[in-house]
């Protein structure tokens, strides 16, 4: 078995687990375990595969690359990061997708990263995966990406029918306001651009520089704007 397979396999594991762990597995489990039963085997079981994807990741070598990632790439990447930075520190409060009580309220309009994407912190994963096959595009880390874009985006088509299930009309209403697709909403006038809080912008640019400068000491490759600064 190649490397680039066990990279797959794992991958596979990884991302095929969350799935079943969070919806068809996820009732029995809990009812068979208890809610703090479950949550100990979803996080051992997370970690292991987690585990299992770093390991055979990091032991596979690296393949000749399929394209030269030259500035003309770099450049967009570093501003779609930005956006996706943006995206996930904005995701991280008054976010209605996390889990909450069923009865929780929905804002009654949706604003900053809400009006891009009803799933900022998905995408934002996403764009992250399309980001790193973009600049780095060898096998193994196509694979790894690719199962990151599987597990976000697929997943929060299953988180919106798991919302419907819970919580009816609310969920729908929500859905009415904003969109799976990013600016759908906004290009269908069901939303308007703007309303990001100040936390979201700047701790946005914050994660941004922090996660593109820590290439440096643990890939060993400059990205972001210190690929520009450091070059």
């Amino acid at each position: 078995m190649d490397d680039t397979t066990q990279v797959a396999i794992a991958a596979a594991a990884f991302v095929g687990t969350h799935f079943l762990l969070s919806h068809p597995l996820r009732a029995p489990l809990v009812k068979a375990l208890g809610p703090g039963g479950f949550m100990g085997v979803y996080v051992l079981v997370a970690f292991a595969t987690l585990g299992w994807l770093a390991h055979v990741y990091q032991a596979s070598p690296a393949t000749a690359p399929l394209w030269t990632a030259g500035e003309g790439i770099w450049g967009p990447v570093t501003l779609v990061m930005l956006v996706a930075s943006v995206l996930l520190v904005g995701s991280l409060i008054g976010n209605p997708a996390l889990p909450g009580p069923p009865g929780q309220p929905t804002p009654a309009v949706a604003k900053g990263v809400f009006a891009i994407t009803r799933h900022p912190m998905m995408w934002a994963f996403a764009l992250w995966g399309l980001c790193h096959i973009a600049v780095y595009p060898i096998a193994a880390n196509i694979v790894v990406s690719v199962a990151i874009i599987i597990l976000a985006l697929v997943g929060a088509r299953l988180q919106d029918a798991k919302k419907e299930a819970l919580q009816g009309e609310t969920w729908r209403a929500w859905e009415a306001k904003t969109s799976y697709w990013p600016f759908a909403a906004i290009a269908q006038r069901r939303a308007k651009f703007g309303g990001f809080r100040p936390h979201d912008i700047a701790g946005g640019v914050v994660i941004w520089l922090a996660a593109t400068w820590a290439h440096i000491p643990i890939a060993g490759v400059a990205a972001g704007v210190w690929r520009w600064i450091y070059g």
